[in-house]
Parts: structure tokens; sequence; C-alpha cells
């Protein structure tokens, strides 16, 4: 009776059996996008390949692996090739991958984070570079397709919230490989026309539609740009490089000329409230400026001017007292020094102290004579010098040096016979 059941081990056996037995699994191709990902130690690659209503497991063994020439994440998108088989342990189908690149549009999303990359190193994002947006702009530029939802909705915003404002649109290529070079030049001409702010961009689309707004020049362009620019490429969702370079990133088109200009009704409200504060400030000065005025009215400098000059008056005798007496000590102070010279033993006896100097100097004299080496050799010694040393010791005198003796009145050079040593 048991015969006709089979065990899991069995039936995992017979279906792997047709798995590798079938032609059209032996070598299939899929594209799909990487999550789970995982790089094992031993140099294997395990992770799951996904579309919009499917998953299948994957492994690509490192000898395969290692001729990658990109480095696989969860999120890129890829093109496969390899063989569809049972992992019998756990009987689940997996793709054992021979060969993998990445898809196109997993190509643009590294492109993408290369030159951000690289462009934050520059310092290119960096906050301290962005201009601010004027709160009451004259002239507005727009770059972006002359026709479309974006050019509609800039320009219906702007005029509805702050109609006074001229704009300027500079009719652009939003898309396509000739889109890049017509943003950059459209930015170059915007700077003839005396622009307050400019907005960059276009309405959503997918990451190939978006590109431009990704190409390094445009990038460039706008950080080079003297006029704030306000960057306005996508829906929400979207960001692109031209959003991190510009001065400021708007959201969608709309919200780019809402940022750029200033609602007309608030500007209204806000200046009657500056009114109301100037005449409050006015009166408050007025009131302030009359009061002072009562204060100097009512000082006694102007009530009583007279009984301010006696005192000055007054005061200037004081001044004039001790200004006299203080001249009258400093004379009296310099007479006291010049008779205190008079009396002193220098002017009283002059004679004295150039007998006592000169006798000072004839002892320091005699001195100096005593140390002269001169006087010295005048009594019949001599120095004696080789190589312009002086010999203090035999040692180290060899036969037929030259030796120089010197004189009180000369010097004598002579030869070395014979050395002996000293015993």
């Amino acid at each position: 009776m048991d015969d006709k059941y089979l065990s899991v081990s069995a039936l995992t056996r017979y279906l792997k059996a047709q798995f590798d037995t079938d032609p059209n699994l032996r070598h299939v191709f899929l594209k799909g996008e990487i999550s789970n990902f995982k790089a094992h130690t031993t140099g294997h690659l395990y992770f799951s390949v996904k579309d919009e209503g499917s998953k299948i497991n994957a492994i690509m063994f490192r000898g395969n692996a290692s001729k990658l020439n990109f480095t696989p994440a969860d999120g890129s998108k890829v093109l496969m090739a390899g063989r569809i088989s049972i992992y019998e342990p756990t009987g689940n189908y997996q793709i054992y991958v021979d060969e993998m690149v990445e898809d196109g549009v997993g190509n643009l999303y590294v492109a993408f984070e290369k030159l951000k990359k690289k462009l934050q190193a520059e310092g290119l994002f960096d906050e301290t570079h962005k201009k601010p947006i004027p709160k009451i702009p004259r002239r507005v530029g727009i770059i972006t397709a002359s026709t479309g939802a974006a050019i509609r909705d800039i320009i219906t915003t702007i005029k509805r919230r702050f109609p006074i404002c001229e704009t300027i649109l500079f009719p652009t290529l939003v898309q396509g490989d000739n889109a890049k070079d017509d943003i950059v030049r459209n930015i170059e001409r915007a700077k003839d026309y005396d622009l307050d702010v400019l907005i960059v961009g276009r309405g959503g689309g997918s990451i190939e539609d978006l590109w431009p707004f990704n190409e390094e020049i445009v990038a460039r362009a706008i950080y080079n740009c003297d006029i704030p620019v306000i960057s306005a490429v996508g829906h929400e969702i979207d960001f692109t490089i031209a959003d991190f370079v510009a001065d400021l990133r708007a959201p969608t088109p709309t919200a780019a000329a809402e940022l750029a200009v200033p609602n007309m009704a608030d500007l209204k409200s806000h200046i009657s409230q500056l009114g109301i504060r100037l005449n409050e400030a006015i009166y408050k000065k007025i009131n302030y400026q009359k009061l002072y005025l009562d204060s100097i009215k009512n000082s006694f400098v102007i009530k009583s001017p007279m009984i301010m000059f006696e005192n000055k008056k007054q005061n200037l005798d004081l001044l004039k007292e001790k200004l006299n007496e203080l001249i009258l000590r400093s004379v009296q102070s310099k007479r006291d020094k010049i008779e205190q010279l008079k009396r002193s033993y220098i002017l009283s006896n002059p004679q004295n102290i150039y007998k006592d100097k000169k006798i000072e100097l004839k002892n320091i004299i005699d001195k100096l004579n005593l140390l002269n080496p001169l006087n010295v050799l005048s009594r019949g010694y001599s120095i004696t010098y080789m190589n312009g040393q002086v010999l203090k010791s035999v040692k180290g005198i060899k036969e037929n040096s030259n030796l120089d003796i010197k004189l009180s009145d000369g010097m004598i050079r002579t030869v070395v016979q014979k050395v002996e040593e000293e015993k």
C-alpha cells in the first residue's frame, strides 16, 4: 500500500532531473533588479532577482563572479545568463548565474552616483557656495521647453502671485542627446539679461528623460552661474545632479515659481503692517523729542546762565593759582640742583680727578706688560710651532718635521734631524 507514496527527497530529485534535462532551462536569459545581495567570504554571490510580479533566488560562483566588471548591490538593474535548477536541501528552484552585466537603467544609476560623489568631493554641493534668492525679483528667467505643462505652470503661478514681475523664457531642449548642450548654452545666454532669478527645469519623466540634468557640464554651468538658480526638475520624488548644485531646489515647476516670487497679497499686508509700525515709531520719536526739549528748557543752564558763568570763573581762578604754584616749585627745584652741582667734588677739584685717573691708567698698563708674551720672549724664551700649533711636548714629532721657532725679534724655520724618545 505504501509503494505509491514518494518521499520528499525522491520527488525533489525527480523534479531536479526534469529541470536539468530540459534544454529550455539549461541556458536562460533573465533581467531584473537585485535584492537581498550578499557577498560570501568564499567569493560566491547570493542574491535574488525580482521584477514587479515575481522573484527568483540566484547564486553566482566565485569563478564567474571574479569576471564581473561592476560591483553588484541591492537595486542594481542587471541582465544575466545561466541555468535553472533545484537546490535539493530546500526544494527551491534558482538560477545559477554564469554571466551578468548591468542593464541600461542600472548603468545610468551607477553613473549618477559616481558623478554625485565626484562633485560633492569638489564642494559643488556645499551650502557656503549657494546664493540667496532675492525676496522681490524684478525679472525672472526660465530655462525649459517652450511647450508642455512645466512652462504653463511656472508662468501661471508667477502671474498669479506677483504679476508685476517680468518673465523671460529661454526655450530649451530638455531631453535627448543634444539637450545638455542646449541647456548650457541658454544658461550662458541668461547672464546677459540682468535677471534676478533663473529657474532651470522640466516636468517629470523616466531617468532617461531627466538625464540631461544629470550631466556634468550642466552641473558646472549652474554652479558657475552668477544668477541665483532654482532647479525644478521632475516631480517631488525625482532628484537630479542639478538639484544638488542649484542654489535652491524646488520639488516641482509650480513650487519653483512659488519660491522665485512673493505673493502680492502677502506683500501688501506686510507693507500695511510696516506703515502702522512706522507711524507708531514716528509718534514715539516726536514725543521723546518733546520731552527732551522740555527738559532742556527747564535745565539749570538755561534758567540761570550767569550763575554757571560765575562758577566757571571761580574754577578758572583756582586753576591759575595751582599753575603758578607748580611753576614756582619747578624753578626752585632746578635752582637747588644747580647749587648742588657747584658744590660737587668734580667741579671743585678737577685736577685731583685727572691725577687719580692717570695713576689708575699706569697701573693697568703695567699689568698688561707683565702679561704680554712678547716681553717673556725678550728675556731669552721662545715659542715652537708645528703645523701652526704650539708644541707642548716632543711626543708626535718625527724626523724631518718642519718646526717654526718664534723669538722676540723674528721667526726661525728648522728641520728635525733626529728625535730621541724621552727616557
